[in-house]
């Protein structure tokens, strides 16, 4: 898992139908944290507006989730060990950190795992 490849989330992410239509009553802006690195992720309506590399000053979001590098790494691989294969097992192990509003989180949950799965080695986009 790379830089670059989050960076492309919105290519990832915009092009399946599917996904976008399950966001499609979504407006949110994620904090994504990868150890040190933190991307602002805008999504509205389903589709990934924006995706910006920090460091940030005072940014604005609803959410965020935080982990480290090593455990995203666990989360991304092509085949996840347990504790990293899903977003709410990472939670109930302390390995990913949701701070903020968790209302839109919980309530579009299947997207978050979707959305964040497309960055997944294998994953087809």
């Amino acid at each position: 898992m790379n830089d670059h490849a989050i960076e492309r989330l919105a290519e990832l992410a915009n092009g399946d139908a599917w996904l976008t239509h399950r966001g499609r009553f979504l407006h949110v802006s994620l904090m994504l944290e990868v150890g040190e690195q933190q991307y602002l992720i805008r999504i509205r309506e389903g589709s990934v507006e924006s995706v910006e590399r920090g460091p940030f000053v005072m940014p604005r979001w609803t959410f965020a989730l935080r982990a480290s590098s090593k455990d995203w790494s666990a989360f991304w691989s092509e085949s996840p060990p347990p504790g990293y294969h899903d977003l709410v097992a990472m939670m109930k192990f302390k390995r990913l950190r949701l701070e903020g509003d968790p209302y839109p989180f919980m309530t579009h949950i299947r997207y978050f795992k979707d959305l964040l799965g497309r960055l997944r080695e294998g994953a087809t986009a």
